[in-house]
């Protein structure tokens, strides 16, 4: 096919202005348009088709980690240097799928061509999950997505990276229609992309449309500590030293104590009103570490005499030292400590953890497989696959990231075919079924005491990507790592 028309001199620039402006609003920000993350690369790519292979990575990346730097400061509370920093290396990583493509198109049919970006983009996006200490916080395109129910059941199969796969296929697509007209290679491109298009979102709407009813339900309370406790609490004392003194103690145990009598009195009025599983945000309590003992000891007389599942998000503030446990403790009604799980990923820069081993609980109840897990530890897929019913996840946001963290929650339920209980402070709380779809939805800052109560199936179901994984990622990775390698021993073909 001889016909290629590229954007060049000044066209060019504005295809990069506009993908840089559609980008603002695509990536995962708090005021992202979803639509914007299928549309923002096509300017991008028609930008860095049209200029030299390394130049046009330069701009893109510089491009990138700028806006990067704008949506992540717009999310407030982190440092400056470690958020540039960060950006600028996730943007360079994420920008490597347009190099790779600037690289391989021409050498490849039209149609083949089209595959690389979306596959590379996959890969990139997989890699960063993998190594990163962010997981899929930054960078899955999918991660605007989570509200597109049809379209979410894809993740079932392929995980958060299918629905990628299927947003980036747009650019090259549409840049193969600019560059080749309406033809051959076009047709067929554009049919296929279609025809993968309408099978997913018919399937995921039948998948949708013949979900069972579930047989039996479970009346979970989720709660967080009352605005009005937190306030008493900081008028005793706020500790901001970074080790506990011994002369601080008494005055701390007065404010922990504003606290922990503030959950163990709303946990007893949701038990009262039908709670049979009362779940509490990330750090709801705090404890000094030789206090813990006495603390549990109340905690499981109240599983006791109000016969719940108490799940409980304590801070243990440890003796001379500059971290803390953040842990999850879930108690059944026999006051039984069914499990004690310490965070395994602390969000970088921001805390000062003991991790955790990310060896995710599941504990077996009336109520089905109950599992546990603590904020951050939702967005790597891999610490999250695992074979529950329902998954408790004590949360602690802030309110620059209040609805997108809540969000990104929303994939590893449908991965993995369990209902997903998210309890937030500073954050909206919320629960979906096995399905993606909203339970119930609190929102930390319209209210002065945070309660979700919500009534939650009792058995999840199978899906395939609990079975194989990120197959689809390593199938993406070896077929662009394939083509990239045939293109080359092309190249040294034709030139001997």
């Amino acid at each position: 096919m001889a016909y290629l028309a590229c954007a060049t001199g000044w066209r060019k620039y504005l295809w990069l202005a506009a993908g840089i402006g559609t980008g603002l609003v695509a990536a995962n920000g708090e005021w992202s348009i979803p639509i914007a993350g299928w549309l923002f690369s096509i300017g991008l790519m028609r930008f860095t088709r049209g200029t030299g292979a390394l130049t046009g990575f330069a701009c893109v990346a510089s491009a990138s980690t700028a806006t990067s730097v704008i949506l992540v400061a717009a999310a407030g509370q982190l440092t400056v240097l470690p958020m540039v920093l960060g950006c600028a290396i996730l943007s360079v990583l994420l920008s490597l799928p347009l190099l790779i493509d600037r690289l391989l198109f021409q050498r490849l049919n039209p149609f083949t061509a089209t595959l690389v970006f979306p596959a590379a983009r996959v890969a990139v996006e997989f890699l960063i999950a993998v190594i990163s200490p962010f997981g899929t916080v930054f960078g899955p395109l999918a991660d605007t997505q989570s509200t597109n129910l049809p379209l979410l059941q894809l993740v079932s199969v392929t995980g958060i990276y299918g629905i990628s796969f299927l947003m980036a296929w747009v650019a090259p697509i549409v840049n193969c229609a600019l560059e080749y007209r309406w033809s051959r290679p076009t047709r067929a491109a554009t049919s296929a992309f279609a025809v993968v298009a309408v099978l997913v979102f018919a399937g995921g709407g039948l998948r949708l449309a013949l979900a069972p009813t579930a047989p039996n339900l479970v009346r979970i309370a989720g709660i967080s500590v009352s605005l009005a406790a937190e306030d008493r609490m900081r008028e005793i004392d706020n500790f901001h030293t970074p080790r506990l003194l011994p002369e601080q103690k008494p005055v701390l145990r007065r404010a922990f104590a504003v606290l922990d009598d503030d959950l163990f009195a709303h946990s007893r009025i949701e038990a009262d009103a039908g709670a049979e599983i009362v779940a509490w945000s990330e750090t709801a309590a705090v404890v000094l570490d030789e206090d813990y003992p006495e603390f549990l000891r109340q905690a499981r007389d109240l599983a006791v005499d109000k016969r719940i599942y108490l799940d409980m998000g304590i801070a243990v503030i440890l003796d001379g030292q500059p971290r803390s446990r953040d842990i999850a403790v879930l108690i059944a009604p026999d006051g039984q400590v069914l499990s004690t799980y310490d965070k395994a990923h602390p969000v970088p820069g921001m805390e000062s953890l003991r991790p955790g081993d990310g060896i995710v609980p599941v504990s077996h109840t009336p109520y089905g497989r109950l599992a546990n897990v603590i904020c951050f530890d939702a967005d790597f897929p891999g610490t999250l696959r695992t074979r529950a019913d329902i998954m408790l996840v004590p949360a602690n946001d802030w309110k620059g990231i209040a609805r997108t963290h809540s969000a990104n929650a929303v994939f590893r339920a449908v991965e993995n075919g369990y209902s997903l209980v998210r309890q937030t402070s500073n954050g909206i709380a919320i629960t979906v079924d096995a399905y993606g779809v909203p339970l119930a939805r609190t929102n930390y800052f319209g209210t002065a005491q945070q309660s979700m109560v919500v009534s939650v199936p009792t058995r999840g179901t199978w899906t395939i990507y609990g079975v194989v994984g990120d197959l689809f990622a390593w199938l993406c990775g070896a077929g662009v790592t394939g083509v990239a390698a045939l293109a080359a021993v092309r190249g040294i073909g034709r030139r001997g």
